[in-house]
């Protein structure tokens, strides 16, 4: 009798255990995007690349502005996320709490009331661009009911030409918004940390088709197409590894 009670006390009180306890009792599968996102916030590497590519970057506009008659009508476009501005807080937040980020229903609240940090080196080459009399066009699938509050962070944060003009925001797909662009100006570097900031090609394609692309645009990377490393979310997220299928041997280094 002694045991059943013991049993069923600890029935009643597992019941009346708070969500909280029970959700950290569970295993938590956002977990698997903890290295990635450290890389992607807290590495010298990831600050070197992005400074490497915007350093790529800035060349490649000076070559191109020096060759140009009329520098008014050149354009260079940008995305925002993890190109030009770092939203990684508001991952590592919903990470700690176990979120699944990559779910995007945290990302209104963050456009509205966020605090997002500047890319290295993106400042000083928008504002090398400005300078030269290029025209900017801000590309981002943020969402366009909120785009007063992206204009308001873009301009809190000092970018250039940041308009209702200049920002072109989530609606028709970047094909065609960069088709407005090029209807006025002529595009002459895209700049992005997902494929699809790039070409049509890489949109909702498996990885297979967009690894071919890759390899098919191979002269335009570094030139034209300049992308930004991002470890903490993409279309790569789930896809399986693939491992040496020898079996272990462990030796002393």
């Amino acid at each position: 009798m002694t045991e059943k009670r013991i049993w069923l006390g600890l029935a009643v009180s597992l019941l009346a255990t708070p969500l909280a306890f029970a959700d950290t009792a569970t295993d938590c599968s956002v977990a698997e995007f903890t290295m990635g996102l450290r890389f992607q916030q807290q590495s010298a590497e990831v600050q070197a690349l992005q400074l490497q590519a915007y350093n790529i970057a800035t060349e490649k506009l000076d070559k191109a502005v020096a060759a140009a008659k009329d520098p008014s009508k050149l354009a260079i476009v940008t995305d925002l996320d993890e190109t030009v501005i770092d939203n990684s807080a508001l991952l590592a937040r919903d990470l700690a709490n176990c979120h699944q980020y990559d779910a995007w229903d945290t990302w209104l609240p963050w456009e509205r009331d966020g605090t997002p940090e500047l890319i290295p080196g993106a400042k000083k080459f928008l504002e090398h661009a400005d300078k030269l009399g290029v025209t900017i066009r801000y590309i981002s699938d943020r969402a366009d009911e909120q785009k007063k509050y992206t204009l308001a962070t873009l301009s809190k944060l000092g970018l250039p030409q940041v308009s209702e003009e200049s920002v072109l925001l989530l609606g028709p797909p970047k094909v065609e918004r960069r088709a407005i662009v090029s209807a006025d100006q002529q595009i002459i570097m895209l700049l992005g940390d997902t494929l699809h900031d790039f070409d049509a090609r890489f949109r909702k394609t498996p990885l297979d088709a967009q690894r071919k692309t890759v390899a098919e645009e191979s002269g335009k990377w570094g030139v034209e197409w300049i992308v930004f490393p991002n470890a903490g979310y993409g279309t790569w997220s789930k896809a399986p590894l693939k491992g040496w299928e020898a079996e272990p041997v462990v030796e002393p280094w």
